[in-house]
């Protein structure tokens, strides 16, 4: 798990968050609100599909008018098995870590293939790139 994620607030534009994910070196960042409570996750291809695809101006589109969908989250506490679970049945590649409903990290599909072994990660993988 990547501890101690940067955050986007709902209220930024999507040129702020796009600026801050290249400066992070990132592809998708935490959306949380004014409350400061995970609402989402906004990824460099939402902001593709969504907004420049869309002829949407960047600077104009908050970040929080791209969240969409339920909210698939861990628990702190739970092992590494529901954690493959949750990212297979939800074909999610990063999954935000909550504890008392606050974010407390992101655990990417990068983190499993370093953490388990080649059989257990391809599992992961395959189950997440099922359409």
């Amino acid at each position: 798990m990547t501890p101690d994620c940067r955050c986007a607030r709902s209220t930024d534009t999507v040129v702020d968050a796009a600026r801050m994910m290249a400066e992070l070196c990132v592809g998708a960042l935490p959306i949380v609100g004014e409350d400061s409570r995970l609402h989402g996750i906004l990824t460099d291809r939402d902001i593709t599909v969504n907004v420049v695809a869309q002829r949407e101006n960047p600077l104009d589109v908050k970040v929080g008018e791209l969240v969409d969908g339920p909210l698939v989250v861990a628990e702190a506490d739970d092992d590494v098995s529901t954690v493959m679970q949750l990212m297979a049945q939800h074909q999610v590649r990063r999954l935000p870590v909550v504890e008392n409903d606050h974010l407390v990290g992101i655990i990417a599909q990068a983190d499993i293939a370093r953490t388990l072994s080649h059989r257990d990660s391809g599992e992961v993988v395959e189950a997440i790139s099922q359409e």
